[in-house]
């Protein structure tokens, strides 16, 4: 039996779907629903579905930015979006993230039948799938790598963790980690200590400002850990960077 899970914040969906869908016809068996995105993150980490059936506008969710971290965390996890949001360039980019299929709501019995006789057939795997799900995984994972950069590049200047960033692209931190390392070349603590530090050159520019004054303004806790990394970073301490700029 496939398992499948079901994310929709509209009660009556999920009840209808678990009640009406014929799910043994389709080798199939409903393990848990959830009514918002973060809960059915964590309900398909722990049940590990084979089959996700989930909607893309719900209060406190970027379906998009959900969808490409699943796809880049279970890359043979069948998706597919029942929604009422009728946008087809937001169709288009859900598609190219290995959605199987996106059906608008209201949706005929007849459409998810096709839905589900499509994605079961999907599984298990064959060689040309495999292949295909490699390159959603790719793609997937380097839109939730980008979507990590900018939430850092956005917050690097308040006291920020992995976890926080990490919690934004709905995806852990381990496996955000490896994406950013991969996608990016570099680690996080890379990426938001050099942003910190092309603040802290400009900032060291106005003689008014004191260092820790600086320090404290792009996201340090204290002076000694801003001046370790800017020394690693620059070559100099942040009063020596001052000094050379006032020659």
């Amino acid at each position: 039996m496939y398992k499948v899970v079901l994310i929709d914040d509209e009660q009556m969906i999920l009840q209808g779907l678990m009640k009406v869908f014929p799910w043994e016809d389709f080798q199939c068996r409903v393990v848990g629903t959830a009514s918002d995105g973060a809960e059915g993150l964590r309900l398909i980490r722990r049940e590990q579905p084979d089959i996700v059936l989930t909607d893309i506008r719900m209060p406190n969710m970027d379906g998009l930015s959900m969808i490409a971290a699943l796809q880049s965390e279970f890359s043979g996890m069948k998706i597919a979006v029942l929604t009422a949001f009728r946008d087809f360039e937001y169709a288009q980019k859900a598609l190219h993230f290995g959605v199987c299929r996106y059906l608008l709501k209201p949706s005929k019995m007849e459409e998810l039948k096709e839905a589900f006789t499509h994605m079961t057939a999907m599984l298990p795997k064959t060689a040309n799938v495999e292949e295909e799900s490699g390159d959603i995984q790719s793609a997937a994972g380097n839109f939730v790598a980008r979507a990590a950069l900018q939430y850092i590049k956005q917050h690097y200047t308040e006291h920020i963790s992995l976890s926080d960033v990490a919690d934004s692209v709905y995806v852990s931190q381990w496996h955000l980690s490896k994406l950013i390392n991969s996608d990016l070349g570099q680690s996080f603590f890379d990426i938001i200590n050099g942003l910190r530090i092309d603040h802290a050159k400009q900032l060291l520019r106005d003689p008014s400002l004191k260092i820790q004054e600086i320090a404290f303004a792009i996201g340090y806790g204290d002076v000694g850990h801003f001046s370790k990394n800017f020394k690693k970073i620059a070559g100099v301490s942040p009063m020596e960077y001052r000094e050379t700029l006032l020659r």
